[in-house]
């Protein structure tokens, strides 16, 4: 096919996101309204309990009691869901005959439902949808949910990870069928969250901007532009929002620029694959730690190995932009002056740990399968800047010191 010149600058891509969103204080008074135009029984997926401590989980159910809706419940959902969660609410979904999900909680329990919602529709087991079956995802119960901690965008978008112990795999999938048709964001009921997961759900935040504005592929100027006020909004109201916990405001700019880092929007025709994100799932497969703080950690370093001559340029407009730091002649002091404004913010302002020995990881006995399995499943040798398991070995050990 030959491509015209405009093709050759821009390409084509498909933006729709059919998701209604319920924003600010109260708006959980529509929740049985909309739970009702898809059915009255309906499965509620939930974490560790910090719902009940927080009164949302009674008022739910309040809701629903006073609405004549028929409330199931699966709980307990943990970070970085398992695969055994996902098959649980399939059970319960197919032998109570569930219409509707509703996810309450952050990304771990939103991604989990997303995933009930596909295998309740199918015969085959969950694990199927992420092995090498890669089983087709062509419908899903609907899915409403109500967020409670500001990080993974998962409240808006059609993607959902999930780690299988016995596998030792961590892997994320993307299906339109996912998308919630529903989310109710409330900033208030972010209020109780921890300053550390706080600061990691930002360090989340700003890696989906990052992994999509860090990229080669010629694209709308007004994407870079939309990205670059989307970082400098994590930059200015994280620390807000760690030492003013109840800052409407700080916690209300920090939701909404969670959902629209990755929603779709920021992606325009730009093809390259993500980085951090396929290097970070594989660390959180083994060891188990946040989702936020591996990308902190990992985020700085992937810049350092990565840079270079020819990708400069991004990294200038990135500390300029970003950052505001005042550019030089000298693009490499510029560039380099950027990381490290990203490393203060990371680790001095929000306070997330430096290095792997900091969040327990100790030895590099793992790093060579991960790095495979990175490079693999997360197509790195078409990324910004191309990494094979060798390069990733380095900046995992990168990650080890200093």
């Amino acid at each position: 096919m030959t491509m015209t010149k405009y093709q050759i600058i821009m390409n084509s891509f498909i933006y729709n996101i059919p998701c209604k969103v319920y924003f600010g204080e109260n708006q959980l008074e529509n929740l049985t309204t909309e739970l009702k135009q898809y059915g009255r029984r309906v499965l509620m997926v939930y974490g560790s309990g910090s719902i009940k401590k927080i009164g949302l989980y009674d008022k739910v159910l309040s809701l629903c009691q006073t609405d004549n809706i028929e409330l199931f419940e699966l709980a307990n959902v943990q970070p970085n869901p398992r695969i055994s969660s996902v098959r649980e609410g399939a059970r319960i979904c197919k032998e109570k005959q569930i219409d509707v999900v509703l996810a309450v909680g952050g990304g771990s329990t939103i991604d989990c439902a997303k995933w009930i919602c596909a295998a309740a529709c199918v015969e085959h087991d969950a694990w199927d949808f992420f092995n090498e079956k890669w089983a087709p995802v062509e419908r899903a119960l609907p899915l409403i949910d109500i967020l409670t901690l500001t990080a993974t965008g998962s409240e808006m978008d059609a993607g959902g990870v999930i780690s299988n112990p016995e596998t030792k795999d961590k892997i994320g999938r993307i299906a339109s069928p996912l998308l919630p048709k529903v989310s109710f964001l409330d900033p208030t009921l972010t209020f109780s969250v921890n300053a550390y997961q706080t600061a990691c759900g930002a360090a989340d935040m700003m890696s989906h901007i990052m992994e999509v504005y860090f990229n080669n592929d010629d694209d709308f100027y007004m994407l870079d532009c939309f990205m670059e006020g989307m970082m400098k909004t994590i930059i200015k109201y994280t620390p807000i929002a760690i030492n003013e916990p109840d800052n409407y405001k700080a916690r209300a700019e920090l939701m909404w620029t969670g959902s629209w880092a990755i929603n779709g929007f920021i992606n325009g025709g730009k093809m390259k694959r993500w980085s951090c994100h396929p290097m970070e799932h594989e660390i959180s497969a083994i060891y188990d730690i946040t989702h936020g703080l591996g990308l902190a950690i990992l985020t700085p370093r992937w810049m350092k190995y990565c840079l270079n001559e020819k990708n400069i340029d991004k990294y200038v407009q990135f500390a300029t932009n970003v950052f505001d730091i005042k550019p030089t002649a000298d693009k490499m002091q510029t560039a380099k002056a950027g990381i490290a404004a990203l490393e203060k913010f990371l680790f001095d302002t929000i306070k997330l740990v430096r290095t792997f020995p900091e969040a327990g990881i100790k030895d590099n006995s793992n790093f060579e399968i991960m790095a495979q399995k990175a490079v693999t499943l997360g197509g790195l040798q078409n990324a910004f800047q191309p990494l094979n398991t060798n390069d990733v070995v380095k900046i995992f050990e990168m990650c080890m010191v200093n």
